[in-house]
């Protein structure tokens, strides 16, 4: 059965790279421009995961986290932190934020997939 999967990041690119690896895995993909843009599909409707970057224009990802989370909808919703960072501090930081796990750029699709099947249920 596939999942609701939400994609914030702005690269145009890699959201369609991300998109086209879970659609094809049988997900259904909403997506966001950056953290801003995303926030309007926190309107209540089920998400089963998020991927978010970090680096992006309005709200950078820890910022949108930080929003997921302050919803009592979204608390428990995972969230996979896509980015080109492999910094420790960004990782902590990105953790205290409420992140499930973190993927670095560029990624193997078969990564990405096995990581979403690890923490959505």
């Amino acid at each position: 059965m596939g999942k609701r999967i939400l994609i914030v990041d702005d690269s145009e690119s890699i959201r369609e790279v991300v998109s086209f690896t879970l659609e094809n895995a049988g997900h259904d993909v909403l997506k966001g421009v950056d953290g801003l843009d995303a926030l309007k599909f926190l309107d209540g409707s089920k998400l089963d995961l998020i991927i978010t970057d970090l680096h992006m224009p309005n709200m950078d990802g820890i910022e949108f986290i930080k929003n997921v989370r302050a919803k009592a909808d979204y608390q428990f919703v995972p969230i996979l932190f896509l980015t080109t960072e492999s910094q420790t501090q960004k990782k902590m930081e990105a953790k205290d934020a409420g992140a499930t796990g973190w993927i670095i750029k560029p990624f193997v699709p078969e990564k990405l997939l096995a990581a979403i099947q690890k923490v959505v249920r």
